[in-house]
């Protein structure tokens, strides 16, 4: 299939999916990185407007399926359809697909000798070929969002790990994508810049964006999240609405967990 072609396809699904449709289906992945097994035959959908929190220990695969979800990861096996199309096809343009797909990660990864407002329409100007007047805009606009117009002009250096957080997401924002995957974004952060950031991804989750977050911050997912996932040993060994999540656990595993972070 032809870049322009398959641009065209996932132009007009984008606009036919509605709230409540999948958007990401995930079928029967398994990631293999030798002889160990990290994901481990996982099936799941992600629907338009939904916030899914996994959670897990550390090492249970939870970053390598987020990974796997844009292919910084390349599955071993399995299928990702997101917005309809298979993007571990031999001829999927996975660069097209990630342009839907924000991806906040636990360091910030910033331009260090770029400003906050160059970092930010870097790629709507390059990928999305967005007027550079209309880019900058637009991030003064996110900015203004985030609490941090003040800091247009600054360098990543000059701000707080939290403000640095905040910028990432309103990058990833600028493209304006369809789903955010979010991958520890707190995890870097000093507990004071914690909330700051939490309360961003509130907001988005506000305005029914589709979000899939790797956190430990149990009352981030207790109340944002329409649907916690729980991966232990490369499985989805439960799930569930947040209330039921929390307050009818069988799995001993997962009530031995929940007993250490909550």
């Amino acid at each position: 299939m032809s870049a322009n072609k398959e641009e065209l396809i996932l132009n007009q699904t984008t606009n036919t999916i509605k709230d409540g449709d999948v958007l990401i289906d995930i079928r029967n992945i398994t990631k293999k990185f030798n002889d160990l097994t990290v994901l481990n035959d996982i099936s799941t959908q992600i629907r338009k407007g939904e916030v899914v929190c996994v959670i897990g220990p550390s090492g249970s695969g939870k970053s390598t399926f987020l990974r796997c979800l844009n292919r910084l990861e390349t599955p071993t096996s399995g299928q990702i359809l997101f917005e309809g199309s298979d993007i571990l096809a031999p001829d999927a343009n996975i660069d097209l697909h990630r342009q839907k797909m924000g991806m906040v990660f636990q360091q910030f990864n910033l331009f260090p000798h770029m400003s906050i407002l160059d970092n930010l329409t870097l790629a709507p100007t390059r990928l999305l070929k967005r007027d550079k007047k209309d880019a900058e805009a637009e991030a003064m606009e996110l900015l203004e969002r985030v609490g941090l117009p003040d800091k247009a002009n600054a360098f990543p250096l000059q701000l707080s790990g939290g403000q640095q957080q905040r910028v990432a997401i309103v990058r990833a924002l600028a493209m304006h994508p369809d789903v955010m995957l979010f991958d520890e974004p707190t995890s870097a952060l000093d507990p004071e810049m914690v909330g700051e950031v939490l309360q961003v991804m509130k907001q988005l989750a506000e305005e029914h964006m589709t979000m899939v977050v790797v956190t430990h911050e149990m009352g981030f997912a207790r109340e944002v999240s329409d649907r916690i996932m729980f991966l232990e040993g490369g499985s989805f060994v439960s799930e569930g609405a947040p209330e039921e999540f929390f307050a009818h656990q069988e799995n001993p595993r997962l009530r031995a967990f929940l007993s250490k972070v909550l």
